[in-house]
């Protein structure tokens, strides 16, 4: 097992509940305040600005940047998607679709952000005027969760509910591939450095890789029951995940060997992870603070 060092930054709010995470245009880690209402960035010292979401009560969820200086976030309550410069404006688009429920984002291959909704079914697209399209998904309560785009072009995401891996072109054209564990929950779901996308089941207790041919292969995770919510790439080519019951960040090798390290403040709950441009994991502790894991 390889040494590692996690430090652990407090957010102000006791209430904050960090959640979504990603790498700004900036260089920084931007995250999202789900109870809180806030937007968040951190630097590499641990220096932390937030910026209030107009909108109150929004369930702001996942982040990613876009293509210029902005990041775009998902408000699930709000039903709403938003959009925050580096410098902290934000701005608020509509959904068409009521209780539509948005959760996954991910800058795609055509520039436009891809999203997904997870009550109204659908996959959506916004463009950088806030244009809005969306594509029904066919199979009712899908539950699509996450979405990333893909080595292929294409975007894929996790559909919950439908235990399946969904793929959709940027003009739409839906594919579906079932997971072969029944039930399996997936939510998280990255681009690997093998050409491959990696998922967690949250409820299968397994890490799940797929290829663009829609072959799926799974790990299973040495600790049971600890249901792992998000994936993104190490350093090294390796995955990294975060593990919400078991209070843990996992590491997967390429070859599928996984090695757990516990976190230092109990349960944590663990949610969204990403690699940062220092080399070190950047992970979301909902118990309100912003974890750096140094390997």
């Amino acid at each position: 097992m390889m040494n590692v060092k996690i430090n652990e930054y407090s957010l102000r709010s006791a209430k904050s509940g960090p959640y979504g995470m990603t790498l700004g245009p900036d260089q920084e880690v931007w995250f999202t305040e789900n109870q809180g209402n806030r937007i968040g960035k951190i630097t590499e010292g641990g220096v932390i600005t937030e910026y209030v979401i107009p909108t109150l009560d929004a369930g702001v969820s996942i982040i990613a940047a876009g293509v210029g200086k902005e990041l775009w976030f998902t408000e699930y309550k709000a039903n709403k998607i938003g959009k925050i410069t580096i410098e902290g404006k934000i701005t608020e688009y509509n959904l068409p679709t009521s209780n539509s429920g948005p959760f996954g984002i991910a800058l795609g291959s055509d520039g436009a952000v891809w999203f997904t909704e997870i009550t109204g079914n659908k996959i959506g697209r916004i463009d950088a005027n806030g244009k809005i399209i969306e594509y029904d998904l066919p199979d009712k309560a899908s539950f699509p969760s996450m979405i990333v785009a893909g080595p292929d072009g294409a975007l894929w995401y996790t559909e919950n509910q439908g235990n399946k891996i969904g793929r959709i072109s940027t003009s739409g054209k839906i594919a579906e591939y079932p997971i072969p564990t029944p039930a399996s929950g997936p939510v998280g779901i990255t681009k690997g450095s093998d050409g491959a996308l990696w998922f967690v089941e949250i409820n299968g207790n397994k890490i799940g890789r797929i290829t663009p041919a829609g072959e799926i292969t799974e790990y299973p995770i040495p600790t049971e029951n600890a249901k792992p919510h998000a994936i993104t790439p190490g350093k090294d080519g390796d995955l990294w995940f975060t593990e919400w019951e078991a209070n843990q960040v996992g590491r997967i090798t390429l070859c599928g060997q996984i090695t757990e390290y516990k976190i230092p403040t109990p349960n944590s709950e663990p949610h969204g992870i990403i690699l940062a441009q220092d080399g070190g994991i950047w992970f979301a502790e909902e118990s309100n603070k912003i974890a750096q894991l140094i390997y």
